[in-house]
């Protein structure tokens, strides 16, 4: 039998487009604050499924938010069929670049080819996502520099194995490497092994990176004397992790330095584990690090383990930083004439915590000095000889230690105007306006009919690395844990919480606490963020009476994802932001007061900042760009 026409094949589509194309489909309007669809927009997009159905959920034909419906998914009906139909058969993961490109989702890029056949002087410029893997080995002299690498893209996935591997006098710079990337996944392992001479210099690394997640394994393993810098590495970067795992080991004579380490970062733990260990002669000194950075956390595991003749110098470590949690387990234990200076370390201002178990245990001839030293600190099973402690605890910081006394508290480091209270919402008032920009990748929803097939929970995590192709340690794994376990951790006292992962979940959640009558509002732009503003006309939400919002904030998934909360005793408000110089209107900004914060941590950041406790004072935030609350029309 003859093949049918194509066109003949194509009047049933055709008919059927005709007959869905005639239902009065509610999409009269233009696209824009009103959030409508101009009239001819095609019926089967994900962002006219959407309106659908927010007229049936909330039929008050209110103007729907276009930051909100300019989230739906792109994918065309097509795709969308086909994607769907891929999840249903669990075969996403052989399709993942398409998936990917097509849906605007956040993905990681499967490792390139290795660049191991490029033997000279290389200025790596540009260049972003790539393998080097065996590169430089055997480089007699000579410099490889990366500077201006991975330059503000959203995603840097390097990978650089055995990197310099037994060269001699070979110099590599990493000079603003991936400066202002949304995501950074970096694995340098056994690089500069077998290495002698020659030095690795990281300068600028990381800064302003949002979720950085490094890893530094046997780094510089059996090297002799190659000289490694840390400067201003990891500056003002938010959240991530950073590991040096068998760092220098068996290395002689290997200089490190840590200048500037983390200054001003949020949130950022490292983990030093077996670093140096049965190291001769090793030269370690962490200068400024974690200065002004708020809460660090760093591991100190069986660090400098056997060596000999090792130096280290804390000076100015965890400066002005705010809080802070240090461990040091076993470190120097077993060593030989080590010498460790701890000075002006963990001088916060507000005290954090440093724990010291098996601290030189088992070593000989070791000097460790601690002069003014911070508070709040436990020494257990730690060397008796060789440790003198010189003007410990001569801080200004609150608390207990085995070894020192009280002085007075202050407020800990949070970012001007992050939290503010009530009364500031005056017109003409001039205040500080934080940073307000949406750090978060850019992504988009999956279409229900997708995401509702997909596994979403820490106990089919499995499913979703082999889906998204995330392996061992990568960011993309620790990116999908953390999410699946702040969804599922439980509720706040009076909270209801949920997460959501299309716009169509959010409409629902927030109707089943508030009702079908709803609004939802953002801040209208980031103008003004980190500048001082002058607040115009305010407005408040349901006459200014305290209510019930639900709020909603970015997580960071491959797909949208929000976390949607209850939050009950609120005061919601509008308000212009002007410029302080000319009055102009430069922003219209959503603020939440909170009136009950009986159930709050004392250590919470907005007690820090306004020097109060829970349940004596109301906190009021803006809410960022690209989050959300919604409440009930006025």
């Amino acid at each position: 039998m003859d093949k049918q026409p194509k066109s003949q094949n194509l009047l049933p589509f055709f008919f059927l487009y005709l007959l869905l194309s005639s239902f009065n489909l509610s999409l009269a309007g233009t696209v824009g604050n009103s959030g409508q669809s101009s009239t001819g927009e095609n019926p089967f997009t994900a962002k006219a499924s959407l309106i659908r159905y927010w007229n049936r959920q909330i039929p008050n034909n209110l103007p729907k938010p276009f930051f909100l419906l300019s989230k739906a998914s792109p994918l065309n009906a097509i795709d969308s069929a086909i994607l769907t139909k891929l999840a249903s058969q669990n075969a996403l993961s052989s399709h993942l670049l398409t998936f990917c490109s097509s849906a605007n989702l956040f993905c990681f890029p499967d490792s390139s080819p290795s660049l191991e056949k490029y033997g000279k002087d290389v200025n790596f410029a540009m260049y972003s996502d790539k393998n080097f893997t065996n590169y430089g080995t055997s480089r007699l002299g000579g410099v490889d520099s990366f500077k201006n690498y991975s330059d503000g893209g959203n995603i840097a996935v390097d990978s650089f194995r055995q990197y310099s591997r037994d060269s001699s006098g070979h110099d590599d710079e990493f000079d603003n490497y991936a400066p202002d990337v949304n995501v950074v996944d970096g694995s340098f392992t056994t690089y500069g092994s077998d290495a002698t001479g020659g030095s690795g210099e990281f300068n600028n690394y990381d800064r302003f990176v949002n979720v950085p997640n490094l890893r530094f394994t046997t780094y510089g393993l059996d090297a002799n004397g190659r000289e490694q810098s840390f400067s201003s590495y990891t500056q003002e970067t938010n959240t991530g992790t950073e590991a040096f795992t068998g760092y220098g080991k068996n290395g002689n004579g290997v200089p490190t330095e840590f200048g500037n380490y983390g200054n001003g970062s949020n949130g950022v733990g490292s983990t030093f584990t077996g670093y140096g260990e049965l190291g001769n002669g090793a030269n370690d000194s962490f200068t400024s690090y974690a200065f002004d950075s708020n809460s660090p956390k760093n591991n100190f595991r069986s660090y400098g383990d056997g060596g000999s003749s090792a130096i280290d110098g804390f000076a100015s470590y965890r400066d002005k930083a705010n809080v802070g949690d240090d461990s040091f387990q076993s470190y120097a234990k077993n060593s030989n004439s080590a010498n460790v200076d701890f000075e002006n370390y963990g001088n916060s201002v507000n005290e954090g915590t440093e724990t010291f178990k098996g601290y030189a245990k088992g070593s000989e001839n070791q000097t460790i000095g601690f002069k003014n030293y911070g508070l709040n600190n436990t020494f257990k099973d730690y060397a008796i000889k060789g440790i003198t402690f010189a003007e410990y605890s001569n801080s200004s910081s609150a608390t207990s230690s085995t070894l020192a006394g009280s002085g007075s508290s202050v407020n800990r480091w949070v970012e001007p105007g992050k939290f503010f209270r009530e009364s500031m919402l005056k017109q003409g008032t001039v205040m500080p306006l934080p940073d307000i920009r949406d750090k978060m990748p850019k992504r988009s929803f999956l279409p229900r009919s997708i995401s509702s097939k997909l596994p979403f929970s820490t106990s089919r995590v499995s499913e979703l690395k082999q889906i998204f192709h995330a392996r061992g340690n990568s960011s993309m794994v620790r990116v999908l844990e953390n999410t699946l376990a702040e969804c599922e951790r439980a509720p706040s006292r009076g909270e209801t919480k949920r997460c959501v992962g299309s716009v169509e979940d959010m409409i629902d959640f927030a109707v089943s606490v508030l009702g079908h009558n709803l609004v939802v509002r953002s801040t209208e732009g980031v103008k003004g963020s980190k500048k001082n503003v002058m607040i115009g006309k305010v407005k408040g939400i349901n006459g200014g009476r305290v209510t019930v919002s639900v709020s909603c904030h970015q997580s960071l998934f491959p797909y949208l994802v929000y976390y949607c909360h209850s939050v009950p005793k609120v005061r919601v408000y509008e308000a212009d932001i002007l410029d302080v110089k000319s009055k102009a209107k430069i922003n219209h900004g959503v603020a939440i007061c909170h009136i009950d914060t009986s159930a709050w941590s004392p250590d919470h950041g907005a007690f820090v900042a306004l020097g109060s406790s829970p349940g004596l004072i109301e906190v009021c935030h803006w809410i960022f760009e690209n989050d959300m609350t919604w409440t009930v029309a006025d």
